[in-house]
């Protein structure tokens, strides 16, 4: 669906660039840089490389710019190998002939070039967090399953990367955050203070349905990797035997998780667009028992009606309202999430008000505040 706001004065007359990590995979960040080039239309987009048959057909009426690593053999296949060379490759990117630099980052491309002599673009970071596998890299070594001598190997590569990337993030001129939780992320890691725009939620697909009754069931829609913690719901699932929970989504840790559960548990593997959506409306609330920068799901199950019971940190904090729109519990451990469902009654939540809180992070509230934003900063 097109979303129209109307131009700024700035934007007719503002020559912009925009800058994404790597253009090999879908995820939140593509979700973003897609509402970028719609704001923006027109603008190139500068990646470290790009490969159009992982991509939506939509990509390749796109301005896409790669660096030197488009040449490389497999990178669109096996970009994590080449992590050495990203900061070489976004730092040989000069950009300062724009007026703005708008860059959407979780990886390097914040370390563009933005100066040039006497020209200087304003470079604007929609940070979606500081570089995790440099900064929270034992998080990401567990989540990876990285041991051994590769860890060995790492560590020393790490510590020249995240002194780079400090540095690169110095001469960022403003940073966005997507949450108050990389907020703060960002002003412990790179000592920088930022403004919070919430990434965009489509509340438009998620809609409501009232002719969809709620079942008897609680819902998990995730990757199933370890980190997303779905390990704390099938165990919590152990001692609710009279509960359902279904799950959908796969990954590595599948097998793991089936030999644990339960047979009040189903997994139900990925599942089409139009039955997550009939999935969600129908259950009795939406479980998100990891910590994540942000979190769509939770924010799509209450978009169309339904409550989320969710851990107490990350974007959960900025999302769910205990005892409005679903209960957040204080410790990662099955007891807690536990004791979570055995005290959640469904019947004191009001779809409605689900709904208006998800409605704060539609696509239309992004666009506005993301815009509000940059009209501040470039009128600075």
């Amino acid at each position: 669906m097109s979303i129209e706001l109307d131009p700024t004065d700035w934007q007719a007359t503002t020559c912009v660039a925009l800058v994404h990590d790597w253009l090999n995979q879908m995820g939140g960040a593509e979700n973003v840089l897609e509402e970028f080039v719609d704001l923006f239309p027109g603008a190139p987009v500068y990646t470290s490389m790009y490969g159009p048959e992982k991509m939506p057909e939509s990509y390749r009426d796109w301005t896409v710019r790669t660096t030197f690593m488009q040449r490389l053999p497999f990178v669109t296949d096996q970009h994590q190998a080449y992590l050495p060379l990203y900061p070489a490759a976004f730092q040989s990117t000069d950009l300062s002939r724009f007026d703005l630099v708008l860059s959407n980052k979780s990886g390097f491309c914040h370390g563009v070039r933005t100066r040039n002599g006497p020209r200087k673009a304003l470079h604007v970071c929609y940070c979606l967090t500081p570089t995790r596998f440099l900064w929270l890299y034992d998080q990401y070594r567990q989540r990876e399953q990285i041991g051994g001598l590769l860890d060995l190997g790492l560590r020393p590569l790490l510590a020249l990367l995240r002194r780079w990337d400090y540095a690169a993030a110095q001469k960022v001129d403003h940073f966005i955050a997507i949450s108050s939780a990389v907020q703060e992320r960002i002003r412990t890691i790179y000592d920088r203070d930022s403004v919070v725009v919430h990434p965009p939620v489509d509340t438009h697909r998620f809609s409501p349905d009232p002719s969809v009754p709620v079942g008897d069931y609680y819902l998990i829609v995730s990757r199933l990797i370890p980190y997303k913690r779905i390990d704390l719901a099938v165990r919590a699932f152990q001692e609710l035997p009279h509960e359902r929970l279904f799950v959908v989504g796969s990954g590595r840790a599948r097998q793991a998780l089936e030999d644990m559960a339960g047979p009040n548990v189903s997994f139900l593997g990925w599942q089409p667009g139009e039955r997550i959506l009939e999935l969600m409306r129908g259950c009795r609330a939406f479980l998100f028992p990891g910590l994540e920068d942000f979190g769509i799901t939770p924010v799509e199950a209450m978009s169309v009606g339904r409550p989320v019971i969710a851990f107490r940190g990350g974007g959960a904090l900025d999302t769910v309202i205990p005892g409005k729109t679903g209960e957040l519990f204080d410790q990662q451990t099955p007891e807690l999430l536990r004791q979570a469902i055995e005290h959640f009654d469904g019947r004191a939540y009001d779809p409605v008000e689900c709904r208006t809180q998800a409605q704060r992070f539609s696509r239309e509230a992004f666009r506005r505040r993301l815009l509000e934003t940059l009209n501040e900063l470039v009128a600075q």
